[in-house]
């Protein structure tokens, strides 16, 4: 699919919202462009929803465009002319992100927070629900295989943040974060970044942190982290350990200022 989609480039076909979306590489650059600019797309994902038709719509209307939400020949042309002043800025999407994160959400049971696993990890994904839920979060465990389905339902439950575990049977210790080269999470960044430090203390693990493209991270419309973690038995056995070092983490990432 990955493949797929990076063989569009911008201006080689029409961009309008459709059901089901429109995806590709084409879509990105349309986002990046439009954010950069002013007009906010969301995250820069790939994925043309309502939010990318809108703002497209809002800058055919701001250059007597007809606003139709078509991006066609006249309107590539026309983000490319107006768009080759602004730089290579992170967009109005980040920059709003990273201005919710300094306001702060107050405190853990202003929270809804999704807590997601792809098997083997379930232990661990019990104890750390079971002690957000005595700080007063709303929480919703899942343990969906499919990432995209995890996404959906974390969006439904407009969810203020993803953690995701993954087994593994290598010995690793990875939180990832959604980035791309034009976009990044702010709030996906600092949060990974906050539980790679918190673990970074327990025996046998050296966490790092990653930007990636994967697919829970990309379809997720909050701050999302996935951490892949292994091996399985080691994992299993310190949950209690892992969840009090992840609970550390969410704290300071829901109280602190970025």
């Amino acid at each position: 699919m990955a493949l797929v989609e990076a063989t569009w480039k911008f201006g080689d076909r029409l961009l309008f919202l459709t059901s089901p979306n429109l995806r590709g590489d084409d879509v990105a650059e349309l986002q990046s462009r439009l954010g950069r600019l002013g007009f906010d797309c969301g995250r820069v994902d790939g994925i043309l929803g309502p939010r990318s038709a809108r703002a497209l719509a809002d800058f055919q209307s701001n250059c007597g465009m007809p606003a139709d939400g078509v991006c066609g020949p006249d309107t590539v042309r026309t983000i490319m002319r107006v768009s080759s002043q602004t730089g290579n800025g992170p967009g109005v999407s980040a920059v709003r992100e990273r201005e919710r994160l300094m306001e702060g959400l107050g405190a853990m049971s202003n929270c809804r927070i999704v807590i997601g696993q792809f098997g083997g990890l379930s232990a661990l994904v019990r104890t750390l629900s079971r002690e957000l839920r005595t700080r007063g979060a709303s929480v919703m465990p899942l343990d969906e295989p499919d990432a995209v389905a995890q996404a959906i339902v974390a969006n439904q439950f407009a969810a203020h943040v993803y953690v995701g575990f993954e087994a593994t049977t290598d010995a690793v210790a990875v939180a990832h974060y959604y980035k791309v080269p034009t976009f990044e999470s702010v709030g996906g960044r600092t949060l990974a970044e906050l539980l790679a430090g918190e673990l970074k203390g327990m025996p046998g693990l050296e966490p790092s942190v990653s930007g990636m493209r994967l697919p829970v991270l990309r379809e997720t419309r909050m701050p999302a982290v996935l951490f892949t973690l292994g091996p399985v038995r080691a994992a299993t056995d310190a949950a209690p350990q892992l969840a009090a070092a992840v609970l550390r983490a969410l704290e300071l990432w829901i109280l602190r200022a970025t």
